[in-house]
Parts: C-alpha cells; sequence; structure tokens
C-alpha cells in the first residue's frame, strides 16, 4: 500500500480512472480481494498532511470490535461461536469436536473428535466416553447429548 508522495502521485497518475480503480492501483487491497477504501482514504487525507483521530487513530486504539466473551441461544435454538474465538484457538474450518455437557457446573465442552488429539485440552484422546457420563438427564430420555 503507498503512503505519502508516492500514493498521492500515483492517485494522479490515475485520476481518469474510478475512485476504485485508483484504490486498487495503489495497492488498497485486502489479501481476500476486498477493496480497503476507508484505509487509502485515510491515507490519502495523511498524505496530503492531515492527521485525523489523534493519537488514538494512530495508535490503533479504534480497530473494530472486540470479543466480548459471550454469545446468547438464538431464536431457533443455534448457540454460535463466532470467528474471534475460532481464530484464538486456532481452529481450521472442518475440525470436528464432541460436545460434552455439563449440569453442574452450567458448561459445554468442545472436545476434538479422535484422530485430532494434538488439540485435546481434556486429554481424553477425543474420547468423550458414554453418552451418560456427558448428559446423564439426556441419556435417561434416551437422547444422545450431541444431538
Amino acid at each position: 500500500m503507498l503512503q505519502g508522495k508516492e500514493l498521492l502521485d500515483k492517485a494522479r497518475s490515475l485520476s481518469n480512472c474510478s475512485e476504485d480503480d485508483i484504490a486498487r492501483g495503489c495497492g488498497y487491497v485486502s489479501p481476500g480481494g476486498r477493496l480497503l477504501k476507508k484505509s487509502f482514504y485515510k491515507a490519502l487525507v495523511e498524505a496530503k498532511g492531515y492527521r485525523l483521530g489523534g493519537a488514538a487513530a494512530s495508535s490503533g486504539a479504534g480497530k473494530g470490535r472486540q470479543a466480548e466473551f459471550r454469545t446468547r441461544v438464538h431464536g431457533n435454538g443455534n448457540l454460535l461461536v463466532g470467528h474471534a474465538y475460532t481464530r484464538r484457538m486456532g481452529l481450521e474450518p472442518g475440525q470436528e469436536f464432541h460436545i460434552q455437557i455439563h449440569h453442574e457446573t452450567g458448561s459445554i465442552w468442545l472436545l476434538p473428535v479422535e484422530g485430532d488429539q494434538d488439540s485435546d485440552p481434556a486429554g481424553t484422546g477425543g474420547s468423550i466416553g458414554s453418552p451418560d457420563e456427558a448428559c446423564p438427564e439426556l441419556a435417561s430420555e434416551g437422547r444422545n447429548p450431541a444431538d
């Protein structure tokens, strides 16, 4: 991503193009291919000699939403664990987990399925034992706690 005088020169040379093409030509594109317009405009204004947002903006203090370490049960009964948390844990798409429900503590544990023992935090070898151990109430109803 160009900055300063280089950014201004490149933007001038592309002045007959659309704003999106100028930003793209100056390198303001995310690794996923999304155009980073806000970053482009901010860099353009700063290259002109103006500072925006004071110290908080330059220190990176206002970087997007922060993880709240909270979730809620949605109207359809789903419980979502967002990208911020899975990324923090180093989880990859497609990894599978067994679900353990612990009524005594009000907690839900996710344990890696067998064969994924490197990331087995409980040291169980990926096995959660019988459904009765995970949730006796559901086992007495004839349901699997992972359902």
